[in-house]
């Protein structure tokens, strides 16, 4: 049996959610499920998905997050163009890692841009929770760099956003949001498994060829 409090907040959830956010949901569902396939239709739908997000951020005062689906818009698109360009060519861009080197110096940039722009959206801006909002933000922007070039590693990365970005969203009342990232946390956990067991059956002659175009990209 339900207790009132339960029942209230369950009502409270679905009258917030709007048949734009359920579209936002299933495409960005669908972009996850589609990439763990390394499908180039994933970037198709979350191009949609990103596109409808732009808006719901922007309306319940999310800054940050409503910022940076114009970033994940563009990647996206060179995402796609990543993907299909490699095969187009002859040239699969394989799953590779990161260096040691290369994951502290993404955490010391993700770091120091959350304080800063942490810092000036709480100084000189409405926007709510700014230090997570930024988090988030800056967090999510070098693991879609990451996804466009199937460093492996990504899917941990995710882990750690997705599961503060579900705070996030449930402050602000995106409730399916926020149960799609909860859902996220479980998917990035099997992407994960999956791109490794496809890392491993990869000869090491293509390992290298693939870090180091990765190199030559930068």
């Amino acid at each position: 049996m339900l207790s009132p409090e339960i029942r209230e907040a369950i009502a409270s959830a679905y009258a917030a959610m709007t048949l734009w956010e359920v579209a936002a949901v299933l495409l960005a569902l669908a972009y996850l499920l589609l990439a763990m396939r390394e499908n180039i239709l994933c970037w198709y739908a979350a191009f949609a998905s990103t596109a409808i997000y732009l808006f719901l951020f922007w309306d319940v005062s999310l800054l940050m997050e409503s910022a940076l689906q114009v970033f994940y818009l563009l990647m996206a698109i060179y995402g796609w163009w990543q993907w299909r360009h490699r095969k187009r060519d002859g040239k699969t861009l394989h799953i590779h890692r990161w260096s040691a080197t290369t994951h502290l110096s993404a955490f010391a940039a993700i770091g120091v841009l959350t304080l800063v722009f942490g810092y000036l959206l709480d100084q000189y801006t409405s926007a709510v929770l700014p230090y997570l909002d930024s988090f988030t933000t800056w967090g999510a922007v070098v693991t879609t760099y990451m996804v466009t070039r199937k460093v492996l590693e990504n899917w941990l990365y995710w882990i750690v956003i997705d599961g503060a970005a579900i705070y996030l969203y449930i402050d602000r009342e995106l409730y399916l949001t926020a149960l799609l990232f909860v859902l996220y946390v479980i998917l990035v956990i099997i992407g994960f498994i999956q791109w490794f067991a496809l890392y491993r059956k990869q000869a090491p002659g293509n390992r290298f060829a693939a870090t180091t175009n990765d190199l030559a990209a930068r």
